[in-house]
């Protein structure tokens, strides 16, 4: 047959047919090198003698030899061209009589074999836990953000932009595939542009394998620790104990987790005002569309809704007042003060102090790099005009006034 299908012609030189047969002749040692199991004995070898200790280490190390000369037997017909395995063989053999080993005896256990890769996917794991998930796609557990809404409202983005806004109405703070986060505000003080939250709507969407679309709403005075049909998880699925709410302070935190998504939720009560806390898995943060471009989680507040902490205006306390109070629960000057100082001047109520220390608390909590945790912006302080000083200039302006007429 060979000799049939390299026949010379003038069509098919004998250089031709030449390089057929030597392509022909590496594709059979190619097959019969890839047969040769030498290297798998080697291995067991150095899994078997890697950690002996105490004084049953020779004899060990004897049952490693012959289970070693046992697996290269068994190859020797695939191995015989293969230089690795002769090199073993004649080193077994020296290694035996230098350790004073028998050839017949016992023999190491074989090592377990690495269970075969999962090619179906998420099959055997829990699809419902998206760190073990992520870890088991990617090799590494997944990135985390970081958002946060509250006081009159200061609004800390995923990408640590922070806002003081108006928006009063109701705004979406986040809008994706998994998640719709929706704050409604109202004024704080009359003739002011500064308003806090007073209503929170939260929507898990449905997610087929894990759990029933669930909602969560929250109102001041009315901080429940179910979610509106009354249940405490995500339903019925088999992965429903994916979704859980707990009331941590009665009446004033309660904290929402979602392990399907990697997600955890905080909403407090402090004062007239709500607040909000999420740390999202980066990839859940990000599954939104073009469409759903409106979040102040992710773009912050519309530059004309946005209002500047350094202009406070005067609503029953002093800003001095309140830089004292705020300075008790938040030692570090930075965004957290100022939005505290900001709000207690603004809206006269002290217990503002606790919105902007809760949100303090649950950013140490989940913001996933602590050196990130502070921001400082320059001249965003509360400057406010005293009311003595403010008649003085009303009284200057007068008097000039009359003095042009």
């Amino acid at each position: 047959m060979g000799k049939s299908a390299c026949n010379t012609s003038p069509q098919q030189p004998e250089s031709t047919c030449f390089i057929l047969r030597a392509l022909f002749f590496l594709l059979c040692c190619r097959h019969a090198c890839c047969q040769c199991k030498i290297l798998r004995c080697n291995a067991d070898y150095v899994a078997a003698t890697l950690n002996l200790r105490g004084s049953g280490k020779d004899a060990a190390y004897c049952n490693a030899l012959r289970s070693y000369s046992h697996c290269t037997r068994k190859t020797a017909r695939t191995c015989r061209g293969d230089l690795v395995y002769h090199s073993a063989v004649h080193g077994i053999e020296d290694l035996m009589i230098q350790h004073n080993c028998s050839k017949e005896g016992p023999t190491s256990p074989p090592r377990p074999r690495p269970p075969a890769p999962n090619h179906q996917g998420f099959a055997s794991l829990d699809i419902c836990n998206y760190e073990k998930s992520f870890l088991y796609k990617h090799g590494q557990p997944p990135a985390y953000q970081h958002c946060a809404a509250f006081g009159d409202p200061h609004v800390r983005t995923f990408h640590d932009e922070f806002h003081t806004c108006r928006v009063e109405g109701s705004w979406p703070l986040l809008d994706n595939n998994y998640l719709f986060v929706q704050a409604t505000s109202y004024p704080v003080a009359k003739s002011s542009n500064a308003t806090a939250t007073g209503k929170l709507t939260i929507i898990f969407k449905n997610m087929k394998e894990c759990i029933d679309q669930k909602v969560y709403q929250a109102e001041i005075d009315n901080l429940p620790a179910a979610f509106e049909d009354g249940s405490v998880n995500g339903g019925e699925r088999p992965g429903g104990s994916s979704l859980t709410i707990q009331e941590r302070v009665p009446g004033q935190h309660v904290e929402i987790r979602a392990a399907y998504i990697g997600t955890t939720i905080a909403v407090r009560q402090a004062g007239r005002q709500l607040s909000f806390s999420i740390r999202a898995a980066e990839e859940v943060a990000r599954s939104f569309t073009e469409e759903q471009d409106l979040q102040l989680c992710v773009g912050g507040c519309p530059p004309s809704q946005r209002i500047s902490r350094s202009e406070c205006r005067y609503g029953g306390i002093a800003a001095e007042t309140a830089r004292l109070l705020c300075k008790e629960k938040l030692p570090v000057e930075d965004v957290y003060f100022q939005s505290c100082v900001f709000d207690v001047v603004t809206s006269g109520d002290a217990n503002f102090t606790l919105a902007a220390h809760g949100a303090l608390e649950d950013a140490k909590m989940f913001h996933p790099d602590a050196e990130k945790l502070h921001i400082f912006q320059t001249g965003a302080g509360c400057r406010l005009i005293s009311l003595p000083f403010l008649l003085i200039i009303t009284t200057s302006n007068l008097l000039a006034i009359q003095l042009c007429f």
